[in-house]
């Protein structure tokens, strides 16, 4: 059982570094430093500046050139921040190197250095609450610093206590390859029979159609699961509030059926969390149907549909029936209209914008406000349709159900 650590009340002062290089635009790494910025917050650490520089790839040995290197030391220096965050995943030389570039040693100035995957891990490790989950984080804590080992030494010891070393890292500092080997050897055996009894309970559910909610971390899937099934769901603001699947035996009319809601997913989550969370994960896989959870104010929530397509077709789970769901409506209208807009011109508007998901989707999508209750009897017909017609071509005999 991992190790975890309550931040103190004094939230820790970061700053981000990002690159843009490749085929990514500096729109686009904006835009993931302010995500990076959202993942910081729910770590609880406060962003206090962005850093990022065009390069046409990331330095062997600092990931970001010598001249940006010196302005973001001169920088953290002037308002002591001892913590930096990348947006990409660095090796274990990266972040020794940047540790010394950053810090100084003649002042005692000493600076932590993670990356957007050690940020990840370490929400996960906050978050576990299940003796299933904490197997899950430690596995991908040991997978992700195995590779890191060598340049890492000073690293993981720096930061014992901080953000960023929740779990094993601490313990990695006494132990060596071989002992992280043998717990990581140990930790999938354990996590193979939590798999084995997982797909037991899963086919001890008998013959009803099973829905899960799927979607980008934070688009609201806990609050759409709460007013679906009737029932108290953890919901927070934060990226990755639950890990755990949380299922739920909902019945409308006549028509029973499981609903799970699932962890977020997010871009660039480490595939070692992935692999870690594979038996999490086949709730998707094993769905019957899914429901596609999308933040409709969101400014970016196409790219969001693109991450969460590319995550379900490396499951596997495309081919299934989709209902995409765009919820907090309320939000985008109060983002994007002007409240002097006359009703008619909105309704137009808004009418074009619904009408072009509908053929995009072939009229599979229905646009709501959970926190509203706008348009939630809509999401019920459409879902129980998709149920009924799952009922009807899987279980023909069974008619009482459609």
């Amino acid at each position: 059982m991992i190790e975890t650590r309550k931040i103190d009340s004094e939230q820790v002062k970061t700053v981000l570094v990002g690159l843009v290089y490749g085929e990514q635009s500096e729109e686009e790494v904006i835009e993931y430093l302010e995500e990076l910025e959202f993942l910081a917050q729910t770590a609880g650490a406060i962003s206090q500046k962005c850093f990022y520089q065009k390069l046409p790839h990331p330095n062997s040995k600092t990931y970001i050139g010598k001249g940006k290197i010196e302005e973001v030391k001169d920088y953290i220096q002037r308002n002591a921040i001892d913590l930096v965050i990348f947006d990409d995943e660095l090796s274990g030389s990266q972040i020794n190197n940047i540790e010394k570039a950053l810090s100084d040693v003649d002042s005692n100035f000493e600076v932590t250095v993670l990356d957007r995957s050690d940020l990840i891990l370490d929400i996960f490790a906050t978050r576990a609450k299940t003796a299933q989950a904490k197997l899950q984080v430690e596995l991908a804590q040991y997978q992700y610093i195995l590779p890191r080992l060598k340049g890492m030494w000073k690293h993981l010891q720096r930061q014992e206590g901080a953000i960023g070393s929740r779990g094993p890292g601490e313990k990695a500092i006494e132990t060596d390859r071989r002992l992280i080997r043998e717990r990581v050897t140990v930790l999938r055996k354990r996590l193979e029979e939590v798999d084995k009894q997982a797909a037991t309970q899963r086919k001890n559910r008998g013959e009803l159609i099973r829905v899960s909610l799927v979607g980008y971390t934070n688009v609201g899937k806990s609050t759409i699961m709460e007013v679906l099934s009737k029932s108290d769901v953890f919901v927070e603001d934060k990226l990755f509030a639950t890990l755990e699947t949380t299922t739920r035996k909902v019945v409308f009319e006549r028509t029973p059926f499981l609903l799970s809601d699932t962890v977020g997913f997010i871009r660039k989550l480490p595939h070692h969390l992935v692999e870690s969370f594979k038996s999490t994960l086949d709730e998707v896989r094993e769905a019957d149907i899914l429901v596609h959870i999308v933040d409709l104010s969101h400014d970016k929530f196409e790219d969001q549909i693109k991450v969460v397509h590319e995550t379900l077709r490396d499951l596997g789970a495309m081919d299934k029936p989709i209902l995409l769901v765009f919820n907090k409506l309320d939000a985008y209208i109060e983002k994007h209209f002007d409240e002097w807009l006359e009703e008619e011109v909105k309704e137009e508007l808004l009418d074009q914008m619904m009408k072009k998901w509908q053929k995009k989707t072939e009229d599979r999508v229905v646009f709501i406000s959970a926190t509203e209750k706008l348009h939630i009897t809509e999401l019920r017909s459409k879902l129980h349709q998709l149920i009924k017609d799952e009922y009807a071509q899987r279980y023909p005999y069974l008619k009482e159900f459609y």
